[in-house]
């Protein structure tokens, strides 16, 4: 089958020729229809995730069509699924309690295993894939990858957004910006904090109430005048210094931030403005995806039509593409993301 391989951190990804994936007893082989181009692929292809390493095939925002099931599997050939990108295993005391995204066991394609950069990709432990509602595109279900999941489990399942509350969100890319829409549909007002104009201007186009353009001020006080006080939920999407200091400091007391953006490689360690926290009672959460069981949750609200999340994709792109991609996370993105659906391009 066809696959882009990491071969060497910072370089294009290879395009190879590579065996087809083993089915697992307990999961199935899926021919990938659409897989997502996220920023977490981007730090595994610069080498700051610390389990990603050459020889990877990356990948782990995808939707497929099964092809081969396992004597253990609940799915069958023909069946067409989304998958969280954490495969949790089910058993430990963490998934028995529901909070799949810190299982002690989790299975990671795109990061440890072979991900969907490729024609085909195994999954095991399918019990956590979710069955891709009717009329709903492949594409869009790639899109929705770990971005919208887990910007749905950073507002429902971490900070209990409330309608009527104020919501600032720090990076409008794939998850900012996911976040913010589903803010919306929550009922709650929402201020969005980016240093690209095109990317904010993109944000109040979809109904969004406020933008920052951080590059023009100090963020955290234009959010406090907006707000009337501050931000009763704010959400980081970057994972670097300078913007979760804006988003502790735009709260209003008792306030929370959720840190959805990936502290890793030379950001894994930083200066935080803990008087912000102990002088507002302020309330921090960590967020990692999303539990598999929170998926009717989350596609009833979209399929009810009560959000619109098509506006994420910005462009359909071939395989061959994913390269030039990851190469645009070094710098400001513009609006949207990218999602392969051509795996012979």
């Amino acid at each position: 089958m066809r696959a882009a391989v990491l071969r060497a951190y910072n370089e294009d990804l290879s395009l190879e020729e590579v065996a087809e994936p083993l089915c697992p007893e307990d999961g199935v082989v899926l021919r990938v229809l659409a897989c997502g181009v996220c920023r977490s692929d981007w730090h595994g292809w610069t080498g700051e995730h610390p389990r990603v390493k050459p020889g990877q095939i990356p990948g782990h925002e995808y939707c497929g069509e099964v092809v081969e099931a396992g004597p253990r599997s609940q799915w069958q050939r023909g069946d067409v699924v989304v998958a969280p990108f954490i495969l949790s295993c089910g058993t430990c005391p963490s998934c028995r309690a529901g909070q799949q995204t810190v299982c002690s066991d989790q299975r990671l394609p795109g990061f440890i295993e072979p991900g969907a950069f490729a024609e085909y990709v195994a999954v095991p432990r399918d019990f956590n894939l979710a069955r891709l509602p009717e009329g709903m595109s492949p594409t869009l279900a790639a899109g929705l990858g770990c971005r919208v999941t887990t910007a749905w489990h950073a507002l429902t399942g971490r900070a209990a957004l409330q309608g009527g509350e104020w919501l600032a969100v720090h990076g409008t890319g794939g998850v900012g910006l996911s976040a913010a829409l589903l803010g919306r549909a929550l009922g709650a007002h929402v201020v969005v904090v980016d240093v690209v104009q095109e990317k904010l201007d993109h944000a109040l186009g979809l109904g969004i109430d406020a933008a920052v353009n951080a590059s023009e001020g100090d963020a955290a006080a234009q959010i406090r005048e907006i707000t009337g006080g501050g931000a009763h939920v704010s959400i980081e999407a970057l994972g670097i210094p300078v913007t979760v200091n804006a988003s502790l400091r735009c709260l209003r007391p008792l306030g929370r931030h959720v840190q959805v953006g990936m502290p890793v490689g030379h950001t894994a360690h930083m200066d935080v403005d803990m008087s912000a926290v102990y002088m507002g009672n302020l309330a921090l959460y960590g967020t990692r995806g999303m539990p598999a069981h929170r998926y009717p949750s989350l596609l009833g609200l979209i399929t009810s039509n009560k959000v619109d999340l098509s506006p994420l994709i910005a462009r359909e792109i071939g395989l061959s593409g994913a390269s030039a991609e990851l190469a645009a996370f070094n710098g400001p993105t513009p609006p949207g993301v990218a999602v392969i659906t051509d795996f012979q391009s």
